[in-house]
């Protein structure tokens, strides 16, 4: 048969049972709109994640007290650790060494912010050096950030997020007017320019103080510094910078050869291998999970073309009968379950879809629909009819002849 006869004789079946066509379509419709909106989500979170929530440039790395923590027993043990100190800052800051091009620090807690009548709790106050936001590369839309001369002297200034700034200055020039952190009144000075969500989470409802002022003010007996430290010579003079550092506080700690570093660091490309590690065991706990509606669709197809062989034995009696070929008729049962799995493909490409993007709007949550996506769904749902359909094809094209014309 031509390929086109075949095609027209497949479509011909399947409009004739209209009704079981489409519920046979249900199971790969819901593997495949799975798939789709969990691989669209994890590839839009991903994207996400390692251009707006990992900011840290190629060439700076932290060093942090906790650093990354992958388990119960890694956190306990990071607990145990002890804090870095405004003394290692200095250390770091002072040691002149060859690889390092500068050093920057912070802290952070929430607090409550007022002005005037108003409060806005759970801000993030952080305290920093005048280095930070370059190093970080956070701009100002107004005004600008604190100077070396305004940390060193402690002065009462600040530089809020846009959040702080609509929140407290609906209507206002936030400039040059006075809030208060801790009852003490801080002057505004900048307002940074707005970095927008992650996850969630705004990252524009923060107030920024010189961290002299900070340690004298807001910092507890236990809380921990944690230090950004810029490589000289960009990237490629990383990990030199990593080595000289990672030296010299273990020194500072007495620290043996044989015992771990006691302090992380993080670098752009280790929390990028974090992000890796996450989102790969999502992707492929979520795929295993379309697969079985997959598997249950494939099932469901090959149950109804063996339901077809039977009902249209005789049909296949007559067809061998008056010369047709068992290629002939086997391609058009496969072609059949290749039709139904691709229209499933289809339906559950654009639900999918539809999730990915219902998910995006209502919850704020990055998804993005590739035309790999695209092509991946609707490929393995066609091999998924395909490997159904083989099994029925390959009956109903070694009926015997005699036996389903007897049928007839």
């Amino acid at each position: 048969m031509l390929p086109a006869d075949l095609l027209r004789a497949a479509l011909g079946a399947l409009r004739a049972h209209k009704l079981r066509s489409f519920l046979t379509l249900l199971g790969v419709i819901i593997g495949v709109a799975t798939m789709v909106s969990v691989v669209g989500v994890i590839a839009g979170l991903d994207a996400y994640v390692k251009d707006k929530v990992i900011r840290l440039a190629p060439d700076v790395f932290v060093v942090d007290r906790l650093g990354i923590i992958q388990s119960h027993r890694e956190f306990i043990q990071a607990l145990k650790r002890p804090r870095l100190t405004w003394d290692d800052f200095e250390r770091v800051q002072h040691a002149g060494l060859p690889h390092t091009a500068q050093v920057s620090t912070r802290a952070f807690r929430s607090m409550t912010v007022k002005y005037e009548d108003k409060h806005l709790a759970n801000v993030f106050v952080v305290g920093s050096t005048a280095n930070f936001a370059p190093m970080f590369q956070l701009e100002t839309e107004a005004g600008r950030y604190f100077s070396e001369n305004e940390d060193r002297a402690a002065a009462n200034v600040a530089v809020i997020g846009a959040d702080t700034r609509d929140e407290l200055f609906p209507h206002l020039d936030p400039l040059g007017r006075t809030l208060t952190l801790g009852g003490l009144p801080f002057r505004i000075i900048g307002v940074f320019s707005r970095q927008g969500k992650a996850l969630g989470f705004s990252r524009d409802t923060l107030v920024c103080v010189p961290i002299q002022v900070y340690r004298k003010n807001f910092m507890a007996a236990g809380d921990s510094l944690n230090l950004q430290v810029q490589a000289r010579g960009g990237v490629a003079g990383l990990d030199a910078s990593v080595d000289e550092v990672r030296a010299l506080l273990r020194a500072a700690r007495h620290t043996s050869f044989r015992d771990p570093d006691p302090f992380g660091i993080l670098t752009q490309d280790a929390l990028k291998d974090l992000w890796r590690q996450v989102s790969r065991a999502a992707f492929v706990l979520m795929l295993l999970v379309s697969s079985v509606s997959l598997g249950v669709g494939g099932v469901v197809i090959m149950n109804i073309m063996l339901v077809s062989v039977v009902e249209r034995t005789g049909e296949i009696g007559i067809r061998l009968a008056l010369g047709a070929r068992k290629q002939d008729i086997a391609r058009q049962f496969l072609l059949e379950a290749g039709i139904l799995s691709l229209c499933g493909g289809v339906g559950g490409l654009l639900a999918g879809t539809g999730v990915a993007w219902a998910v995006r709007g209502l919850a704020d949550f990055p998804a993005r629909i590739t035309p790999g996506i695209v092509a991946a769904s609707l490929v393995v749902a066609v091999l998924v009819g395909l490997a159904a359909g083989f099994l029925p094809a390959r009956r109903a094209a070694n009926l015997p002849v005699i036996d389903a014309l007897r049928a007839e």
